[in-house]
C-alpha cells in the first residue's frame, strides 16, 4: 500500500482540542497541563526525536477556549512554530534554577478561574516527565488552582482514532507483515537472534518504516521462556522456536505484533500450542465489535488456551490499546471491562505457558468497525512457519 501523507490537517487538531474542551467543561477543569510526548504531539502536532533527551521539560496547556499554549525550551521554538500553535513561550533551557517554571506559572495563572482546577495526567500508565520538585512548586505558586487527575479524560479522547491515524497504523502493520513473510527465506539455522532482528530491521526501513524502536526476540528448543528480553547472541539450532515481536513506527504511530518460526522442525506439543494461540486469536478477532468489553475478549480466549493445557499466562493480559504509543489503554484482562468503540485500535494477544519454561504468544492488530473489526496486520499462517 502507498505510504500515507505525513502529519495531519489543522482541522484534525482543531477537532481534538474542541473535544477536549467539551470534556474539560464536563469535568470542571479550567485547563489541561500536558507534559509527555504523545499528549503534546496529539494536541499540537509537534513531532520531534528530541524527546529522547531527558535534559529539558516541555509543556503544553490546553485552555478552556482557543488554541493550545506551548511553554517549551528555545531549541524547540522554531519547530513548534510550524504547527498550528501560535502562543509559544520559550526559555534558554537547560536552566536548572528556573527551567521554564516561572513561564509556566504565569501562563497557567492567566487562565480564567471558573472551577479552580487544572488537569494533569496522574493515573495508571502515566508519568509527569518534569522534576517532581518543580511540580510541587508549580501548584504551591498557583493561587486559586488545585491539581486534578485528567487521566481518564485524556485516554478516552485518544483511544478513538481518526481515519488518518488508523491509516498510519495500517501502513506500519502492512510493511511489518511484508517483512515477517520475507524473513524465513532470509535467515537460517546458525544465525543468531540478533542477526535475524538486524535483517528484519533493515528490511522494514527499506519498505518505508521510520524506526523499529521495539524489537525483541527469544528462542529455545521447542519454545522460549520470556518475551521481553533480547535479542541476544544465542545461535538458532534445528528444533528451535523463535519469536520476534516488533513495534515498528510510521509518522509517530506504532504497529505491535509478533510472529513465531520453527527451525527445521517443531515438537508436537509446540505445534499444538501454536494452533491453540492461533485459534484463541481468531476467537478474539471474531468477537471484537462495538459494545463488547475487553473482559469479554479475555473470557472468550482463555478457555481455548486452558483446554489446550495452558499452565498460566505470565503476560497478565491478552492485548491492549495501540497508537502513538506501543501500548496504550485499555488492557484485555478479566476485570478491565472497557467497552469497545468504533475507531479503537487494539492488539489481540493470547499467550500461555504450554510446558515448564516454554511460552507461546501470538498477536494481531485490529481496528473496531461499526459491524465488527478489521485486521490491520496481515493474519499469520494457520500452521507454524518452518525455516528450512
Amino acid at each position: 500500500m502507498p505510504a500515507p501523507i505525513r502529519g495531519f490537517p489543522q482541522a484534525e487538531f482543531e477537532q481534538r482540542t474542541e473535544r477536549a474542551q467539551h470534556a474539560m467543561a464536563a469535568a470542571q477543569l479550567d485547563a489541561l497541563l500536558l507534559t509527555t510526548e504523545p499528549n503534546v504531539r496529539y494536541f499540537s502536532g509537534f513531532h520531534s526525536q528530541f524527546w529522547e533527551s531527558p535534559t529539558r521539560p516541555w509543556y503544553l496547556i490546553v485552555p478552556a477556549e482557543g488554541r493550545p499554549i506551548a511553554v517549551i525550551p528555545e531549541i524547540g521554538a522554531a519547530g513548534m512554530a510550524r504547527t498550528w500553535v501560535e502562543d509559544i513561550r520559550a526559555w534558554p533551557a537547560p536552566r536548572p534554577e528556573d527551567d521554564g517554571l516561572s513561564l509556566l506559572v504565569k501562563a497557567l495563572g492567566e487562565q480564567p478561574r471558573r472551577f479552580g482546577r487544572i488537569g494533569v495526567t496522574l493515573g495508571h500508565e502515566t508519568h509527569l516527565r518534569m522534576p517532581a520538585a518543580d511540580f510541587r512548586t508549580l501548584f504551591e505558586s498557583l493561587d486559586g488552582f488545585e491539581v486534578a487527575d485528567c487521566t481518564d479524560l485524556i485516554r478516552r479522547l485518544r483511544v478513538v482514532k481518526s481515519e488518518a491515524e488508523i491509516e498510519k497504523i495500517h501502513f506500519a502493520c502492512q510493511i511489518t507483515s511484508d517483512g515477517f513473510e520475507a524473513l524465513p527465506a532470509a535467515v537460517k539455522t546458525g544465525d543468531s537472534e540478533r542477526e535475524a532482528c538486524r535483517w528484519l530491521r533493515r528490511d522494514l526501513l527499506a519498505r518505508g518504516a521510520d524506526n523499529s524502536p521495539y524489537m525483541i526476540a527469544a528462542s529455545g528448543p521447542g519454545g522460549y521462556d520470556d518475551i521481553i528480553m533480547g535479542p541476544g547472541d544465542r545461535v538458532l539450532e534445528q528444533g528451535d522456536l523463535l519469536i520476534i515481536d516488533t513495534g515498528t513506527t510510521y509518522d509517530g504511530y506504532f504497529c505491535d505484533f509478533d510472529r513465531n518460526f520453527a527451525f527445521g522442525s517443531a515438537p508436537e506439543e509446540t505445534r499444538r500450542a501454536y494452533e491453540a494461540v492461533y485459534q484463541a486469536t481468531q476467537v478474539g478477532i471474531d468477537l471484537a465489535r462495538p459494545g463488547v468489553t475487553t473482559s469479554d475478549l479475555w473470557l472468550a480466549m482463555w478457555p481455548i488456551l486452558e483446554t489446550a493445557g495452558a499452565l498460566g499466562n505470565d503476560v497478565g493480559r491478552m492485548g491492549h490499546g495501540l497508537g502513538a504509543q506501543l501500548t496504550e489503554w485499555p488492557s484485555i484482562t478479566p476485570d478491565d471491562g472497557t467497552r469497545l468503540e468504533v475507531g479503537m485500535v487494539i492488539t489481540i494477544e493470547p499467550g500461555m505457558a504450554f510446558a515448564p519454561g516454554k511460552l507461546m504468544v501470538h498477536e494481531e492488530n485490529i481496528v473496531i468497525t461499526e459491524d465488527g473489526s478489521r485486521l490491520l496486520s496481515r493474519r499469520a499462517p494457520a500452521e507454524l512457519p518452518v525455516v528450512a
